[in-house]
């Protein structure tokens, strides 16, 4: 039970973190302080649970055999129930949804989601494959997602790659959730068959 409560409290500030960024101002951007957020919680937690706070990044793992299908979805469930946990402080403390998102429920935004998970799932592979020195992972991981999310916002989506945190900002649809699911699973089967 402990690894889930990790992963809804990693998912939990997470996404608190990204939606106060992108309501307030802070000298330093948003896709930054979601990696230092992401690359700090895997050293706190990664032994725990590790640290997948992304139910994309679940789907993947699971999809190369890193976790079963019922961990997949207590996984799932309880990163969900972290970010509505911080949507719902997020409005009380802000008393309104975020501005700047984009809602926009196009191919390209799933396409920009999709593409950005498939690099992040790629190399975050090597990670949970232990191909990497284990006290990098955080440095690795947060890397990763930077690159991720520098893809997607490149073409034009709110470079989220995670539905959970898409939910937990009030920009949940289904390209924020099928673009990155599909990603993370193609990008990690990807690695794989490099390693076979």
């Amino acid at each position: 039970m402990k690894k889930y409560i990790a992963e809804a409290f990693g998912t939990f500030v997470l996404t608190l973190m990204v939606a106060l960024s992108l309501a307030g101002s802070f000298t330093v951007s948003t896709p930054i302080l979601a990696v230092l957020t992401l690359g700090l919680f895997v050293y706190a937690i990664g032994n725990i649970s590790g640290c997948h706070i992304n139910p994309a990044l679940t789907f993947g793992l699971w999809s190369i055999k890193k976790i079963s299908g019922s961990e997949m979805v207590k996984y799932i469930v309880a990163q969900f129930i972290g970010a509505g946990v911080a949507y719902f402080l997020f409005l009380l403390i802000n008393h309104g949804p975020n501005n700047g998102i984009v809602l926009n429920n196009s191919f390209a935004i799933g396409f920009a989601e999709f593409l950005g998970m498939f690099f992040y799932g790629f190399l975050i592979a090597a990670v949970f494959y232990g191909k990497t020195p284990s006290y990098l992972s955080g440095i690795i991981v947060a890397g990763s997602l930077l690159l991720g999310i520098a893809i997607a916002s490149l073409l034009g989506s709110n470079g989220l790659l995670n539905p959970a945190v898409a939910f937990g900002i009030g920009s949940f649809n289904v390209m924020y959730l099928l673009g990155p699911a599909v990603g993370s699973i193609l990008g990690m089967q990807t690695y794989r068959y490099f390693l076979d």
